[in-house]
């Protein structure tokens, strides 16, 4: 799956659109590479998202495209907050 749908699927961020500017401005990285909207993400990769001044480091933990909003939490475990 994209990385940017995965963003959104997942409700980390809101729109599919968001999560591809977060990821052309270099706010979004993958095993700490900067990664562009078509990064196809894996089950055990650790993403990490900033937001302004606020980061949060993630591990993907399973793919589904078409997560209902109980099951979004389920996709990642949250590793960080700054």
């Amino acid at each position: 799956m994209r990385i940017d749908k995965f963003l959104k699927v997942s409700r980390i961020l809101k729109r599919r659109s968001v999560a591809a500017s977060a990821c052309d401005s270099s706010r979004v990285s993958v095993g700490g590479k900067t990664v562009k909207p078509a990064y196809r993400v894996k089950t055990g990769d650790i993403v990490t998202v900033e937001f302004g001044n606020r980061k949060v480091v993630f591990e993907v933990k399973s793919l589904n495209e078409k997560a209902s909003k109980e099951e979004a939490g389920t996709l990642y475990e949250i590793k960080e907050e700054i």
